[in-house]
């Protein structure tokens, strides 16, 4: 009977509520989006040392560079706190990267929302990242190539119809301007034909001079922001596919972090009654 006692007690130490597979999945979670993190972080840190273009990215709210950087030190540190706490079941840090993966899901769903409500002030800022970006064409190289792809991408030309382009310095359509690319909008802008072997890049020579219709046959004459807009409205099941793609490994992460906590919990708590149950008459 003693020995049949014993045996039950430590099958009972031996017992554990951890799931090793939940443990070890949680880890590999935070380790991969931990690995990510630090790709970002080198090519933010990458990006910033070899890129001094500052007025170009004047027309920005803030430097990609400098937010590739500072989201990546983030999740480098949330899922830090991932890795550690699950390899340790420190239910501290496992706590702390459940609270704060909660908080930024939260945010992202209200920023969501707040935009869809607020979308004509949206679109207003957008407008005027686009005026600004055209303002800076000439600046740097990227952000010219940036809006060159955006032109061709959307079949359109400026922020709201082609004329924009006379914000900038260099197509500026006064007289007083020495340019001369003066009245020109970019090579981008051009009706392109898919026969052509050679793209004539001072095709849009001269176009800011034309009436809208005549300038039509030349270039493109509708605004980006206005393409931007419907392809938006055309596409929401694809921007909504990519939403439920980044809320999902969120979602994941809470619900396997929140699992590990109650394992660990009770695991705890098995301990305690254990170590009060020690004495054993039988013995």
């Amino acid at each position: 009977m003693g020995r049949r006692r014993r045996a039950v007690a430590e099958h009972d130490e031996d017992f554990t509520f951890v799931s090793p597979i939940v443990k070890y999945l949680l880890f590999i979670f935070n380790l991969i989006f931990w690995l990510i993190a630090l790709v970002m972080v080198s090519i933010g840190v990458y990006a910033r040392m070899t890129k001094h273009a500052e007025a170009a990215l004047a027309c920005l709210s803030v430097d990609p560079a400098m937010l590739l950087m500072i989201v990546g030190v983030l999740m480098f540190l949330l899922t830090f706190c991932g890795c550690v706490g699950s390899l340790r079941e420190n239910i501290c840090l496992l706590q702390t990267f459940c609270i704060c993966l909660t908080v930024i899901f939260i945010l992202q769903l209200t920023a969501g929302i707040l935009g869809f409500i607020f979308s004509d002030k949206a679109r207003d800022k957008v407008s005027e990242i686009i005026n600004n970006a055209i303002v800076h064409y000439r600046d740097d190289i990227d952000l010219q190539n940036l809006i060159d792809f955006g032109q061709k991408e959307f079949n359109c030309c400026g922020g709201v119809t082609y004329t924009d382009w006379s914000h900038n310095m260099y197509f500026n359509c006064t007289p007083d301007n020495p340019s001369r690319e003066r009245c020109s909008v970019p090579f981008s802008c051009c009706l392109i034909s898919k026969d052509e072997a050679v793209i004539n890049t001072m095709c849009g020579r001269s176009m800011q001079e034309k009436e809208y219709l005549k300038a039509g046959a030349f270039i493109h004459t509708n605004g980006c922001i206005d393409k931007l807009v419907n392809w938006i409205h055309s596409n929401l099941f694809l921007l909504g596919g990519i939403a439920l793609g980044l809320a999902i490994p969120q979602l994941v992460g809470i619900l396997l972090s929140q699992i590990l906590i109650n394992q660990i919990k009770d695991q705890i708590e098995l301990q305690n009654y254990n170590q009060l149950h020690r004495s054993d008459p039988w013995n």
